[in-house]
């Protein structure tokens, strides 16, 4: 039997795809014993469970390494999502949010190498790639092919933590022609973007029009289907990915395409406030074939923070939903979905209550509109019963249940996997309270711990590394003793208390 014909409408970016021809790296992968050292060593006295756990983290996500063969095409040596011997989109890029702590050890981020190198012409790249041969998951038009719109938020995260502008200018161009995929074959004619259970990356929630397709299974139209509706999520992630492709290309001097991605970053930011926000329960949700409202309550609707789309009166309503007991205010937090919904199970039910790594596209939004007193309440609820699962199983797992400190069900464990987010980046950027921007050579500390506690070998770009460390204080209001030793320029601005703060020049 013939494989089918594959037509492509060529897309003049994915051309400039430098990764298409990229020889491999088939460098020797690391060990995790011989190399551990060079790991960021967080310091946090009279915690030495949180520490093993951390290094309990590290020590799975080494294990999950994978390196580029002949048969798979791949030529980057990558962080496997733990799950079926695939690649992930979706897994990947949260896996990197812990994993940019590594790159003294390995370059978590040239993960992503394996996904722009299987481009094709048109733009298109799969969510799921097999390890073994290299074939992508899905074909092109499936539903299920392709998400979240991702990528370019998490390649801007690095670029925070090291500054590298030559990695910055490889990656433009094959994210450009991927949201141009997206825009010519996964947008309505009003301009808003849909997916699927999968293509969105969380499987099963109940979001599709039931009543539009009544012969079908729910969960298949669950999982599979699109429903004809204007998705939230993958519409904030095409107005976020608009926004740090302009800002990718303000930061290369490049003028490509930025014109017409600042025009469709307006007209999503209209259409989301306009069309997909509900006056009525202050939310943004789904919206239906027929102009209403897919009234369920879903963590998809906090993209908008991290989009920065909400306006500062809707942040603060949201910010209110996070805080009520009835929604997503839960022992654990925070649900996938609200727990005022039929459907939600104290279990986790996967996604149908489920608290996962997404919970760190939450915290990173409350910070970007300056609410961090409710993202450090969030990140040491969700880390806190991260740690007392792990000290119950002696590791992680995919997900968490809301109403108990329990591994979720279903939940794949040793998950590291995504779920090294809350041992390692959890703990770095909100218990501790250190985050860095190499590119501004700025450290921000909110120093919230008592206990002495900082951070060596915390790298600031490549190459670079600082040591910060807190004294034992009193109280929160206390004017913590900082000590700082850099091997680079770098600003330390530290806040504490009432929202005190100081800064200083190393």
């Amino acid at each position: 039997m013939k494989e089918p014909i594959t037509r492509y409408v060529e897309d003049r970016y994915a051309k400039l795809n430098e990764f298409v021809s990229m020889q491999p790296d088939m460098s020797e992968l690391p060990d995790f014993e011989k190399e551990k050292g060079k790991l960021p060593e967080p310091v946090w006295a009279g915690h030495d469970d949180e520490i093993a756990a951390y290094y309990k983290a590290w020590e799975i996500a080494f294990r999950n390494l994978g390196k580029p063969t002949k048969e798979s095409g791949f030529v980057s040596p990558y962080i496997d999502a733990a799950f079926n011997g695939h690649i992930f989109m979706w897994d990947s890029c949260f896996m990197l949010m812990f994993g940019k702590y590594g790159d003294s050890v390995h370059c978590f981020q040239k993960t992503l190498d394996n996904f722009y190198c299987k481009q094709h012409k048109d733009g298109f790249i799969c969510r799921e790639i097999n390890e073994l041969d290299g074939v992508d998951r899905f074909y092109r038009h499936d539903p299920t092919s392709t998400g979240p719109e991702i990528m370019a938020w998490c390649e801007w995260q690095y670029y925070k933590n090291y500054g590298d502008k030559e990695r910055l200018k490889k990656v433009y161009y094959p994210l450009l022609s991927f949201h141009h995929w997206l825009k010519n074959y996964h947008r309505w004619k009003d301009g808003s973007y849909w997916s699927s259970g999968w293509g969105c990356g969380m499987d099963n929630l109940p979001r599709c029009d039931l009543e539009l397709i009544p012969d079908s299974e729910d969960w298949q139209l669950e999982t599979f289907h699109h429903s004809y509706m204007s998705w939230i999520d993958a519409t904030l992630q095409a107005a976020m990915s608009c926004e740090y492709l302009i800002m990718m290309a303000e930061e290369l001097g490049i003028s490509d395409d930025v014109d017409a991605l600042r025009d469709e970053y307006d007209n999503l930011v209209r259409f989301v406030n306009e069309k997909m926000w509900s006056e009525k329960d202050g939310f943004y949700y789904d919206l239906k074939a027929d102009g209403s409202f897919l009234a369920v309550k879903t963590v998809a609707a906090f993209w908008a923070l991290i989009a920065k789309i909400a306006p500062p009166d809707r942040v603060d309503v949201l910010c209110r939903h996070l805080e009520d007991k009835n929604e997503f205010n839960r022992p654990n937090r925070v649900p996938a979905l609200s727990a005022d919904h039929p459907d939600y199970k104290d279990n986790g039910g996967y996604w149908n209550g489920g608290v996962s790594p997404a919970d760190y596209m939450i915290l990173c939004g409350l910070s970007a509109n300056g609410k961090e007193k409710l993202a450090k309440e969030i990140a040491e609820c969700c880390y806190k019963n991260c740690i007392e699962v792990y000290k119950k199983t002696g590791t992680f797992w995919e997900n968490y249940a809301p109403e108990t400190a329990d591994r979720g069900d279903p939940a794949r464990e040793n998950f590291v996997g995504w779920t090294g987010i809350f041992p390692i980046t959890v703990l770095i950027e909100y218990i501790l309270g250190i985050r860095v921007s190499a590119e501004k050579s700025e450290i921000v500390w909110r120093v919230n711990r008592l206990e002495e506690h900082g951070i060596k070998k915390l790298p600031v770009g490549r190459d670079s590394f600082v040591t910060l460390m807190c004294k034992a204080r009193k109280s929160q209001n206390e004017k913590p003793e900082i000590t700082v030793e850099s091997d680079k320029p770098i600003k330390v601005k530290v806040i504490y208390g009432e929202d005190w703060q100081f800064s200083f020049d190393i």
